[in-house]
């Protein structure tokens, strides 16, 4: 019986060629990946460094005061014109009243003037008159003067020829003279007359002067009334827009100082993106060109917008500390520009679900 040897003969295993398709597939795949990437990078820049932004309206106090009541909750809707904040405002009504009573008495102080302006030009009126009275009789008087004195002269003459008696003579010469003690009389009426004139204009004017110092007065009166009815009018703290009220700190009771923040209200519809791009970004980046814009809370939704306008400085400049670089050892650090990018025909309701300071993600179209 011989051994019989069975050797069996190996062959070699064929190397599956699944391995090299795949990782050829991947290279093609990333090329295609990475030249697609390039060739979008060549026409587009974009940032995530980008948030929603809206109108931020300070409430402000503009008088101080005690707050009497608040109208409004955290993060309640409010329409333009509904009362938010209500003021202590028992101090402006005291100060209002005042100011009625202080203008009441000075337009009293003006009736009062008039009444004397008016008694002084009546007496003005009259003076005058009396001067007109007194001439009148002065000029007649002067023609009794020349009339008696012509009979005087007559007389004298036909005395000397006996013509006429004595007692004649002297019946000429009183007429004579009592007509020149009537003019006399006159004229001194008329003198006084003209004196008593004279003081009762210069009384008129002075009651004029305090008739012009007593409406000016009435004037500042008035607008110490109006002024205090501002005043009163501050007490109640009205929404400037329509919007949502932020958190409200403010307490009843509490005292606010006159240009206080009491919170804010932020605008309802009025909303638009900025984003910070860098610096070496902005070169071909214009106003007007479109951009897409990603917002993280509503990762299913495009939104559409268009380049409005650039920030005139980066914004490190406008930070609490800007950078002073004259002052030590400088470190080139690549800045970011702030633009401002605003939605296009977009759905309002949408819209109205955004909120400032939401993430974006914005890419600009460097052709359109």
């Amino acid at each position: 019986m011989s051994d019989t040897n069975n050797t069996t003969i190996e062959t070699p295993k064929k190397k599956s060629p699944i391995k090299y398709i795949v990782m050829a597939a991947v290279i093609l795949g990333g090329g295609y990946y990475g030249l697609k990437e390039y060739q979008y990078s060549q026409v587009h820049e974009e940032t995530d460094d980008a948030q929603i932004a809206a109108d931020v309206t300070p409430v402000i106090s503009k008088i101080s005061g005690y707050v009497a009541e608040i109208k409004v909750k955290d993060n309640q809707f409010v329409k333009k014109g509904d009362t938010l904040v209500v003021l202590d405002n028992r101090d402006q009504k005291m100060i209002l009243e005042q100011a009625q009573a202080a203008l009441g008495t000075a337009s009293s102080n003006v009736s009062s003037a008039q009444a004397g302006a008016n008694a002084a030009s009546q007496n003005v009126n009259t003076s005058r008159a009396a001067i007109a009275t007194a001439n009148a009789q002065i000029e007649a008087a002067k023609v009794n003067v020349w009339k008696t004195d012509q009979d005087l002269k007559r007389y004298t003459t036909l005395v000397k020829d006996h013509s006429i008696t004595q007692q004649q003579y002297e019946q000429a010469l009183a007429a004579k003279q009592t007509a020149d003690r009537q003019l006399q009389v006159l004229v001194e009426q008329r003198n006084q007359a003209t004196q008593q004139t004279g003081s009762v204009s210069s009384q008129s004017m002075a009651t004029s002067e305090q008739i012009g110092i007593a409406n000016s007065v009435v004037k500042q009166r008035q607008v110490d009334v109006e002024n205090a009815k501002l005043n009163l009018s501050y007490t109640v703290i009205l929404a400037p827009e329509d919007g949502f009220v932020s958190k409200v700190p403010t307490q009843k009771g509490q005292f606010l100082q006159a240009g206080s923040q009491i919170f804010s209200l932020v605008n309802k519809n009025d909303k638009w993106v900025i984003a910070n791009f860098k610096e070496t970004q902005l070169s071909k980046m214009v106003e007007g060109q479109k951009v897409n814009i990603e917002i993280d809370a509503f990762p299913d939704q495009e939104f559409h917008g268009v380049i409005s306008s650039f920030s005139p400085a980066t914004g490190s400049t406008f930070s609490l500390l800007p950078p002073d670089n004259a002052s030590g050892n400088f470190v080139k650090v690549v800045q970011r520009l702030p633009v401002k990018i605003t939605f296009d025909h977009a759905d309002p309701k949408v819209l109205e679900k955004l909120r400032a300071g939401m993430n974006v993600k914005v890419s600009v179209s460097l052709k359109s």
